[in-house]
């Protein structure tokens, strides 16, 4: 569920309206579901954002070792998941890229090749309390506003809201907090649903859900 489109306390949205303003989603989506969607929208509506990028990680460094589905079908339930909604895409930013990607390349490169557009990268407050240990925090904070939805983490050090104040002084961070409440669902959980050949036509748009069956993913 999102809030009404707000001011944050943190900062107003309206301070890049001169800029043409891009939310950008990235992970895995292996399979994008209906959670990710209603994130994208939430940001779209309460940052007033223009677009929402959806980026398919063609090779995340820190999955390695898990058995991710090839980025080819990745990319296609993405396409076919955003397709109709207003101000989304799916991008093939990091899917055309060579070897491993990290989010702060990826952000720098895009502020270089569209220096109109100012970015919002849009995250869980999982990976705000990881984000000191990805490749040059720095970078991913100088070069986008984080957009953060609360949810649950049990390895907090800190609360939430203490997080966004040490990571706005320490890197000079501009933060902005979501009114999203969290869903339960998980792109583990599809892949062991599927797995067992159970409904996932709650979880998925239908496009996506006929995709899984058609291409026998996740069995």
């Amino acid at each position: 569920m999102c809030g009404a489109e707000m001011d944050e306390i943190l900062g107003s949205p309206e301070k890049y309206s001169g800029e043409k303003k891009v939310g950008i989603m990235g992970g895995t989506f292996d399979p994008i579901h209906n959670a990710h969607l209603a994130l994208g929208e939430c940001a779209r509506v309460q940052m007033a954002l223009d677009e929402v990028w959806f980026m398919p990680a063609k090779d995340p460094y820190f999955k390695k070792k898990k058995n991710v589905t090839p980025a080819k079908f990745r990319a296609e339930m993405t396409a076919l998941a955003v397709k109709g909604h207003e101000g989304f895409k799916m991008s093939d930013f990091e899917l055309l890229r060579e070897g491993e990607t990290y989010t702060a390349e990826t952000l720098q490169k895009l502020n270089e090749l569209y220096p109109d557009i100012h970015f919002y990268f849009i995250i869980g407050s999982d990976s705000m309390y990881q984000l000191e240990t990805w490749w040059h925090p720095e970078i991913i904070m100088k070069h986008a506003t984080l957009v953060v939805a609360e949810r649950e983490y049990p390895e907090r050090v800190r609360s939430f809201m203490d997080q966004v104040e040490y990571l706005r002084k320490k890197f000079g961070a501009d933060i902005r907090v979501l009114d999203f409440e969290e869903s339960d669902i998980s792109s583990t959980m599809i892949r062991e649903m599927a797995a067992k050949g159970e409904d996932l036509s709650e979880l998925l748009p239908d496009a996506v859900s006929l995709y899984i069956g058609e291409h026998g993913l996740y069995k």
